[in-house]
């Protein structure tokens, strides 16, 4: 799809895809587990990857649509939905102009995407449009460092590490963003754990939001 063009990184696409395994081994899994509990009903979840989280939804859960833009991981995602418990449905689209009508999900999930995504505000936009008045946000993500000295190393290394790592983020206030964005935020946890063995312990969020009424 032509205007998915600008999202496929296909070397940092096969190089998430050996890493995640590693990841979900070191602590991921288990927080997967943690984001997902309790779900029920129509559930959107943008930026699905690979589809590591298909496994880990509870069976009240009544529909997934996974989007992903990016063609090799979106192939694997939909391999992963076979397996799944839960109904999910992969469909090509990114976070910033979701394929769905308003108020038409129960919850949203954002696990480990809002890093790479070019325009938070708009995404959270987007993933406020599409709940009910009463939905529920689900997010999972790892976030700017609180001690100066290392947020000042994510700082620099940033704008390199974007270009490298399929867009990531080192150095975003996720939190900041979703409450900018309209939600109240009812529940965060605030972690620091190393998904990848020779990498430095990070910071991490997760949490509940609704949009604010």
């Amino acid at each position: 799809m032509t205007e998915l063009s600008q999202f496929q990184h296909p070397r940092f696409a096969r190089m998430y895809e050996r890493i995640s395994a590693e990841s979900e081994q070191r602590g991921t899994a288990h927080q997967r587990d943690r984001v997902l509990a309790g779900l029920s009903g129509r559930v959107i979840e943008v930026g699905a990857g690979n589809g590591m989280n298909f496994g880990h939804y509870p069976e009240t859960v009544a529909e997934v649509v996974a989007l992903e833009p990016e063609d090799h991981l979106r192939g694997l995602a939909e391999k992963s939905a076979e397996q799944a418990a839960v109904p999910v449905r992969v469909v090509a689209g990114h976070a910033t102009a979701l394929p769905v009508p308003d108020g038409a999900f129960d919850a949203a999930v954002a696990s480990l995407v809002l890093c790479s995504v070019s325009d938070v505000p708009a995404a959270l936009a987007e993933l406020r449009r599409v709940l009910k008045p009463n939905g529920q946000l689900r997010f999972f993500e790892h976030v700017r460092s609180t001690k100066p000295w290392f947020a000042w190393l994510e700082d620099a290394v940033t704008p390199l590490w974007s270009r490298v790592g399929g867009g990531c983020h080192l150095n975003r206030d996720t939190a900041a963003a979703i409450r900018a964005a309209g939600f109240d935020i009812e529940a965060l946890d605030r972690f620091h754990y190393a998904p990848l063995r020779f990498f430095p312990s990070q910071a991490h969020i997760l949490g509940i939001a609704r949009p604010t009424r």
